[in-house]
């Protein structure tokens, strides 16, 4: 239901919008992700930041946690002065648990949830929801798949019994089946393989964790989505829809009957016999690899490098977020200062891909007309380099710190986001959801930024050379070999 797709109007139009796409098809983005325009503040001398960590501290205690006899984790907070309420429902089911004949399984579920229950035939839930000028909307990642909504705190009786009735007896028929099969196919077409170099581009990268749960894409194959039964999805559904992979998570205004009616809808769900399968972390041997692609449709070249790091579970996880967003993310990054002045790309775009049980930090640069990818590649593999050597300063650790609380603590003005956090939280902060991932990050040292630089990123950069048809090759050779003010000139009057 949730486009996955990002759109990007930056000069060169075509080129901007067609290889962002490969990292936000590949990645599928989570509705975690925020914006950075408010979170640079100067970050305090003595980095004492407990202070503005308090308010995660409060609000944590006031979330009701319970986990009901099957296994569902739910968790309830209760806000002032609101008349909604936002539902997120997470299920520890994604691309990962898909077999081979079946990628894209967990994908299309998701578009079938949508589409009629046992009780709530055809489009009665999008009605509903409508008639109530309800919010709703899912995603589906590599690891799980979640639902999201936000109604009137009057309509959350009829909305959790919707709920349940879809998750717990969705209708897969082959007319339901047929259909959204042809919404999954159009949609694969028109971000995938209608858009230069993005089909080429995710079969790179999926292929370097080829063999693994994750070595597929979330969206699947043309074969298997078409290949789709009622009766397989069916068994796809008994298999992960269950209690004991979910979460629930309510944000708002919370009426004293809300957990009675939890129970009473969702309470008699019956776990499966067969066990929840268990996945370990993935073992790749991180080496430098260059790879290209041509692709006749491509509109200007462009270079993708990724470095494979680690899963959420890590205990490098924090030190990760911290360092991707220094090197490449945030607007006082490594890469956006050496880009203030006559930067050598027109474009970057940094999307983390962070699994439960594996990691990938990316980023995207378009060329100058007169700079070349080997160039780009080794501005950015100095960026790398420089944080492997030298250990950042205590202040710029600190403002690191503080960006990531700041974007903490704007989820809390936001009872979707924050309901949807609730529910992606992991299994050690199941009594800390907003203060555990906070101490992580606020416990990461210079030392350690330094030590996964080196341990993940230095003189092991995945590329990709994203390359158009070869006139435009050759157009794009003379112009990084004419004087640097000519080549200006020429791609300032085209822009």
């Amino acid at each position: 239901m949730r486009s996955i797709v990002s759109k990007i109007t930056t000069f060169p139009l075509n080129i901007g919008t067609a290889v962002c796409k490969v990292l936000a098809i590949f990645s599928t983005l989570s509705a975690l992700t925020f914006p950075v325009s408010a979170q640079d503040r100067l970050a305090p001398q003595s980095c004492d930041l407990d202070a503005l960590a308090q308010p995660l501290y409060d609000a944590e205690q006031q979330i009701q946690y319970r986990q009901l006899d099957n296994g569902l984790q739910v968790r309830t907070l209760a806000l002032e002065n609101t008349q909604a309420v936002s539902i997120a429902s997470q299920f520890d089911v994604g691309s990962r648990n898909e077999i081979k004949g079946q990628t894209g399984y967990a994908h299309l579920f998701e578009h079938m949830l949508f589409k009629g229950s046992k009780h709530a035939p055809g489009d009665s839930y999008t009605q509903t929801m409508s008639a109530f000028s309800g919010q709703f909307n899912a995603s589906t990642f590599f690891d799980f798949t979640n639902y999201y909504l936000t109604i009137p705190s009057q309509a959350l009786e009829l909305s959790l019994w919707l709920e349940a009735d879809r998750f717990r007896y969705p209708m897969l028929n082959q007319t339901t089946v047929a259909n959204q099969q042809g919404a999954v196919l159009e949609e694969m077409a028109t971000s995938i393989d209608n858009q230069p170099y993005v089909r080429k581009a995710m079969a790179f990268l999926l292929a370097q964790v080829e063999g693994t749960p994750y070595g597929h894409a979330v969206i699947g194959s043309v074969a298997d989505v078409k290949a789709a039964t009622p009766e397989s999805l069916t068994a796809f559904h008994q298999r992960y829809y269950r209690p004991d992979a979910m979460q629930l998570s309510l944000v708002g205004d919370i009426p004293q009957q809300t957990h009675t009616w939890i129970d009473k809808q969702f309470g008699d769900w019956q776990v499966p016999e067969f066990e929840q399968p268990k996945l370990s972390d993935l073992v790749v041997e991180a080496k430098p690899v260059h790879g290209e692609i041509v692709d006749e449709r491509g509109p200007w070249p462009a270079v993708l490098l990724a470095w494979h790091t680690a899963g959420t579970g890590s205990a490098d996880a924090a030190a990760l977020t911290l360092l991707e967003a220094y090197l490449f993310q945030n607007k006082s990054s490594l890469l956006k200062a050496t880009s203030l002045n006559d930067p050598d790309q027109l474009l970057s775009y940094s999307i983390p891909l962070t699994m439960t049980h594996h990691g990938v930090t990316n980023l995207l640069l378009v060329p100058r007309a007169r700079t070349s990818l080997d160039t780009l590649t080794k501005n950015a593999e100095s960026l790398v380099a420089q944080v492997g050597n030298n250990q950042i300063t205590e202040q710029q650790l600190c403002q690191l710190k503080q960006i990531w609380l700041n974007q903490a603590l704007a989820r809390l003005d936001s009872p979707s986001l924050l309901s949807r956090y609730l529910s992606a939280g992991q299994p050690r902060d199941k009594m800390q959801p907003l203060t555990g991932p906070w101490q992580r990050i606020n416990a990461v040292t210079a030392a350690d930024l330094q030590r996964i630089s080196q341990q993940y990123f230095v003189g092991k950069t995945v590329r990709l050379d994203l390359l158009p048809p070869w006139y435009i090759r050759a157009t794009k050779s003379i112009l990084e070999v004419l004087p640097k003010g000519i080549t200006d000139s020429l791609e300032e009057s085209v822009m």
